[in-house]
């Protein structure tokens, strides 16, 4: 069996990590992974002969020549690999998870940071115990600073990963209704995302914490703190004021902030990139040019226009609390015709039903926005209200919708990753 001090010594010799053949990159290091319905070990031949360096197998059966590094267990082998060259590295790192906001949130600490450092961060959303392991062994010994997001959907899951990343500081966006199948409740969800907390606090590491989040002071006491806030007066960085029209609009520190990310929801997203800009000493200006300068893509809070239409695309996921954050901000916002497409949101468990009423109470009474409800979840809450519509699919919504086309309309678009909503820009 190959020693993982010996893959570390031929990675170095490695232009990059691959687990998928189809994005072999010259002189790359392929690990065969394993899942329910494929063995990357049968392409290990192929993935020499597209120009992977190495291929570590976890099957002697698949063994080639001295290219081929046999190991235990490939993913185990991945991770140890991520957590030793980390070590190596000795870099100082940013570990981020939360409910809602986590890659927002990243990108702007991103671009932030790299006004001053030589900064990397994980690539959109790749924040799993494969993703985690796969940021890390993009780090080099010219990355002054990384950045590290952490998903989780149950319990242990962030300690697991901050095991790996071994982080020097955290940072948590909020404690929201997402994965409560898998956590089994807000409870659990607060217990499992705290896990950062519980590593940062047993390794006397620093976190960022916003004050004005209960939940964030009464979890994170006992830690090295450096605080950000719009209501607190004893904090680190003092946030004046906050805005949203629809642009949030942040001003601290005789500063204002003109951003391009929609909503009131996004302004600690931004507060907390000014924090970490502070802390480590980037210069307001650079904090200001960076954030003005970041335009969100991917489906996230976009504000997009097409045939006269005004659209918030907001598509790439949803939860309860992101939901209603999208909803109450649409309310607010001013506008003489107000269109909401709004889907399904997965894995809520046996809250799913009630959850989605929640979500339909919000809008039954605001009968300046026409509202088309999507999938069997908001379906089976269905109620008869003159502007809201309900649709078991996205088909039969489609069909109804190319028929009442919009007209200078603003349009909000939200729903779980799994609904695709993205999809309605197609029929505007």
């Amino acid at each position: 069996m190959t020693t993982i001090a010996t893959l570390h010594s031929l990675f170095l010799n490695c232009s990059s990590v691959s687990t998928d053949t189809r994005k072999i990159e010259k002189d790359s290091l392929f690990v065969a992974l394993k899942g329910e319905n494929f063995d990357a070990n049968t392409f290990a031949k192929e993935a020499l002969e597209k120009g992977a360096k190495f291929v570590i197998i976890d099957n002697p059966n698949y063994k080639i020549d001295e290219r081929t590094l046999l190991v235990e267990d490939s993913l185990i082998a991945l991770q140890e690999l991520a957590k030793y060259h980390r070590a190596y590295l000795g870099l100082p790192i940013i570990a981020l998870t939360g409910s809602n906001g986590k890659t927002t949130t990243k990108e702007l600490i991103h671009a932030v940071l790299s006004k001053k450092y030589n900064t990397l961060a994980t690539i959109g959303n790749l924040n799993n115990h494969i993703g985690v392991p796969l940021t890390l062994l993009r780090f080099t010994k010219e990355t002054e600073i990384g950045i590290v997001e952490m998903g989780a959907n149950h319990q242990k899951e962030i300690e697991f990963l901050c095991e790996i990343a071994q982080p020097d500081y955290g940072y948590i966006t909020n404690f929201g209704k997402a994965h409560l199948e898998g956590f089994g409740g807000v409870e659990g969800v607060i217990k499992g995302k705290s896990e950062m907390y519980d590593y940062l606090r047993n390794n006397e590491k620093i976190v960022f914490i916003n004050l004005d989040d209960a939940i964030q002071k009464e979890k994170a006491t006992g830690i090295k703190q450096f605080s950000f806030g719009l209501n607190e007066s004893k904090v680190d960085v003092k946030i004046d004021k906050v805005e949203a029209n629809p642009m949030v609009k942040i001003t601290y520190n005789n500063h204002t902030i003109n951003s391009h990310l929609i909503g009131i929801y996004n302004a600690n997203n931004i507060n907390a990139a000014i924090t970490i800009g502070n802390y480590f000493k980037v210069s307001d200006e650079q904090i200001k040019d960076a954030i003005e300068n970041y335009i969100p893509e991917n489906n996230r809070s976009q504000l997009l226009q097409k045939n006269g239409n005004e659209i918030i695309l907001d598509a790439y996921n949803a939860n309860p609390s992101s939901m209603s954050a999208a909803i109450t901000n649409f309310i607010q916002l001013e506008h003489n015709h107000k269109i909401a497409v709004l889907g399904d949101m997965f894995e809520l468990g046996e809250e799913s039903l009630s959850e989605h009423e929640k979500i339909i109470a919000l809008l039954i009474s605001e009968s300046n926005i026409t509202t088309y409800f999507i999938g069997k979840y908001f379906y089976a809450n269905q109620v008869q209200n003159s502007h809201i519509n309900f649709f078991e699919n996205f088909e039969n919504f489609a069909t109804f919708f190319k028929e009442n086309q919009p007209k200078e309309s603003l349009i909000l678009i939200k729903g779980s990753r799994g609904m695709a909503l993205e999809k309605t820009l197609e029929l505007i």
